[in-house]
């Protein structure tokens, strides 16, 4: 009895920290998403439309629109058209795998010319076309706006977009994209990310619960695995393969930069080796402060306007940092943030460390 607890003990400790399902870490070869693109016009609007001298397009589209229900409009007013109650408009929407005509979809309307807002305003009959130029939903519907505004005497206040909003179950499929769950007897799992660890590890939880020689690691993303040929017995065994637990590898060490906003994110695998770090600057300030000088009521002199620089430099004295091997992120963190370092010299400094060897992780500028 001892021994078998001892053994299972042994297992315990052997099993991973953490595991994933498979779904999470992979996708079915063929099964994905497309997008959708239209253009069409929004009306209804209180007179936040486009300004229709300034967008043409918006006009010639209202022609058109006009034409095709049946009512010309002479050719002599077209450039007279003001209206402001209506926008030209992108819409957008992502047609999920294995749609089917008559499926609703969500779709997002973004305004394309100058209106001011969107809010209260109706999308006409938008036809939705892929990279095909292929026409697979037609969108029409109330837009909802999550933002608000108003403006008077030359003031205005604006709370989040006015400019872009969703209408709900908007389009309707008209036409589905064929696509078939696997090639042959075969179905192939394509890894998030490229990881010949994951792919080995993802194998091996396939196999053990299929049987040996059920999958088979092509490269470090792809995975070819054998499947019934039944289609209702294919969909079973990829429900059952997709909840598999299987424990991804280690993350790479990477730190992102971004250098407009000054923001820098480590993940926990990122350690230094032994390294010292200087910090100093040197500022330059320069001031100027306007000096007026005006003249007697009575003197016949004119006002004058000089100036007067003031020009002070300040050097900043240099602190010296020793970060031991295998410092933590906390650790180097508050280091840099004890000697006064800002997001843009952080930026400078890991530069600074990746160049000199100490630091080890990719180092990704954005």
């Amino acid at each position: 009895m001892k021994k078998l607890c001892i053994i299972g003990l042994s297992l315990f400790l052997a099993m991973p920290a953490y595991a994933e399902r498979v779904k999470d870490l992979a996708s079915i070869q063929g099964v994905r998403s497309n997008q959708l693109v239209g253009y069409g016009l929004v009306a209804g609007l209180d007179g936040t439309g486009d300004q229709t001298t300034q967008t043409p397009f918006t006009v010639q589209s209202i022609v058109n629109m006009l034409g095709q229900l049946g009512v010309n409009v002479p050719a002599t007013t077209t450039s007279n058209l003001q209206l402001k109650n209506v926008a030209a408009v992108m819409v957008t929407t992502n047609l999920p795998s294995f749609a089917r005509p008559g499926q609703q979809l969500d779709i997002n309307v973004s305004s394309l010319g100058n209106a001011k807002s969107l809010r209260g305003g109706t999308l006409l009959m938008t036809p939705l076309k892929g990279a095909d130029g292929q026409v697979y939903a037609m969108a029409q519907g109330n837009v909802l706006i999550s933002g608000a505004g108003a403006s008077s005497s030359g003031s205005s206040i604006h709370i989040n977009q006015l400019n872009a909003g969703l209408v709900p179950s908007g389009a309707t499929v008209e036409r589905s994209v064929p696509a078939s769950v696997g090639q042959g007897d075969f179905v192939n799992l394509e890894l998030n990310q490229t990881d010949f660890t994951t792919a080995t590890r993802l194998v091996n939880a396939v196999n053990r619960s299929f049987g040996p020689n059920t999958a088979v690691a092509l490269d470090g993303r792809q995975i070819r695995v054998n499947a019934p040929a039944d289609v209702n017995q294919r969909v079973a065994f990829i429900s059952r393969m997709e909840n598999l637990q299987v424990a991804p590898g280690e993350d790479i060490a990477r730190v992102i930069l971004n250098a407009r906003t000054g923001s820098i994110v480590m993940n926990k695998e990122v350690v230094l080796d032994t390294v010292a770090v200087a910090h100093g600057g040197l500022s330059v300030v320069i001031s100027s402060e306007p000096l007026v000088s005006q003249p007697n009521a009575l003197a016949n002199g004119d006002t004058t306007v000089s100036s007067q620089a003031q020009i002070e430099v300040k050097d900043k004295k240099g602190e010296l940092v020793m970060l031991r091997a295998g410092a933590t992120l906390g650790e180097v963190v508050k280091a840099l943030n004890a000697v006064g370092a800002t997001p843009e010299d952080l930026l400078a400094i890991l530069q600074a460390m990746k160049a000199a060897g100490a630091l080890k992780a990719e180092l990704e500028v954005i």
